[in-house]
């Protein structure tokens, strides 16, 4: 994450990036905004993470955005879920004793498709099921809801990119509406971030990491966000961010992960973030007034 690179560099280098692109005015007018409020693989406190009950949950909050993870199966499908492994958030030790590790993509989408992904967070969620990403937007278009939509593991699955928007392209989600107010699509690999905005530069993208201020121009040529760990956040930090507009023409945002008490919601809104990113989206939005 750089974390400590960051700490380090950022105080030297904020007063470079302000000369080499200054506050917006329209950025300081927006400065007092509330964050917006981000339920991480849905309302993941309440109900199993990535699953459509998670969605349903944070609906059920009154919370307009969500995120997920896609990743793909051995038969080229894509599913939602968060491990590179089935093992922690599913039953397939049980189904498939003999398939150690249980990697995502050494199994067919119908063979996850059997497992069992709510019973480990409680009795309540047996049989929730790992939904594909078809079946994921469609409850998020449901609940007409907004979709953070995270690239997982992109190293694993060559050309996940080009197929996640061509998911996306077939569901809908690309067309005006939902490019402009309701997606967006972030990864840890800058090169995958890169992609998605290659491919289809009017997506909203979000780098997912704490870059050094000194490489902020470079991800500004590609990535409207730059998504860090709280805990590797600091208002001078963020500020730099916000020195640089992106490929949209609009000042770098900033939403960070995962904020899940109502005390860090308050530093970090301190900071000026834009958006928070939490398995508690009520605790968040109740702490920051949203």
């Amino acid at each position: 994450m750089h974390a400590r690179a960051v700490a380090a560099s950022t105080t030297a280098l904020l007063g470079t990036a302000a000369l080499l692109l200054p506050l917006s005015p329209a950025r300081a007018a927006d400065s007092g905004a509330r964050p917006v409020v981000v339920a991480h693989r849905g309302a993941s406190a309440y109900a199993p993470e990535n699953t459509l009950a998670a969605v349903d949950q944070a609906a059920a909050l009154g919370v307009d955005w969500v995120e997920n993870d896609v990743q793909r199966t051995k038969d080229g499908e894509l599913v939602v879920v968060h491990d590179d492994s089935l093992q922690r958030t599913t039953d397939v030790e049980e189904v498939f004793p003999d398939r150690a590790p249980w990697k995502v993509k050494d199994f067919t989408a119908a063979e996850i498709a059997r497992l069992d992904a709510g019973s480990w967070f409680g009795p309540a969620y047996a049989g929730a099921r790992v939904p594909t990403l078809e079946q994921f937007v469609h409850r998020v278009e449901r609940h007409d809801q907004k979709l953070l939509l995270e690239i997982k593991n992109p190293q694993l699955y060559p050309g996940i990119e080009r197929q996640t928007l061509k998911v996306l392209s077939n569901e809908g989600w690309l067309d005006r509406p939902h490019v402009k107010h309701r997606l967006i699509v972030q990864s840890f690999s800058a090169d995958s971030v890169r992609t998605v905005h290659d491919l289809k530069p009017a997506v909203k993208t979000g780098f997912l990491g704490t870059p050094p201020v000194a490489d902020l121009p470079s991800y500004a040529a590609f990535t409207d966000q730059i998504n860090p760990s709280y805990a590797s956040l600091s208002s001078g930090y963020v500020a730099a961010v916000h020195a640089f507009r992106g490929p949209h023409g609009r000042p770098l945002e900033v939403f960070t992960w995962t904020v899940n008490d109502a005390d860090a919601a308050r530093r970090v809104a301190g900071f000026g973030v834009d958006g928070i990113i939490t398995n508690t989206p009520d605790v968040v939005r109740e702490a920051v007034g949203g």
